[in-house]
């Protein structure tokens, strides 16, 4: 059986997410860097954007991979024209959600050098 190498997934081509959208989904993957999200890290996003878009996205979060959550959000970013000023604000909110629970462990650090690099790939 021969592999079609030129399929691409629906999301990995465009997606419709407004900007504050993006912004939910990539703080919901930061927020599960350590596996779980807790109530601080979610007070983060949600002041980021509304309870509906909050809900809306984590719901989408939470049936997709790692992989394809990389792919929506490398697609998005692209989508949506972020320059270095955008990615270093989004940057920013990254460290506030990470620093939200009073700490900074081992597995948010990767997230955050992880995220660093993908978003220099833009």
């Amino acid at each position: 059986m021969k592999l079609n190498l030129l399929f691409v997934p629906h999301y990995m081509k465009t997606m419709d997410w407004t900007r504050d959208e993006l912004v939910a989904y990539i703080l919901l993957f930061a927020a599960h860097s350590d596996f779980k999200e807790d109530n601080r890290e979610r007070d983060v996003i949600i002041s980021k954007v509304d309870m509906n878009t909050f809900q809306d996205i984590h719901d989408e979060f939470d049936g997709d991979n790692d992989y394809q959550g990389i792919q929506k959000i490398l697609t998005s970013l692209r989508q949506h024209n972020y320059d270095k000023d955008d990615v270093s604000l989004l940057l920013a909110d990254i460290k506030t959600l990470f620093f939200s629970d009073g700490e900074f462990n081992i597995n948010e650090r990767n997230m955050l050098k992880s995220l660093e690099r993908l978003f220099k790939s833009l």
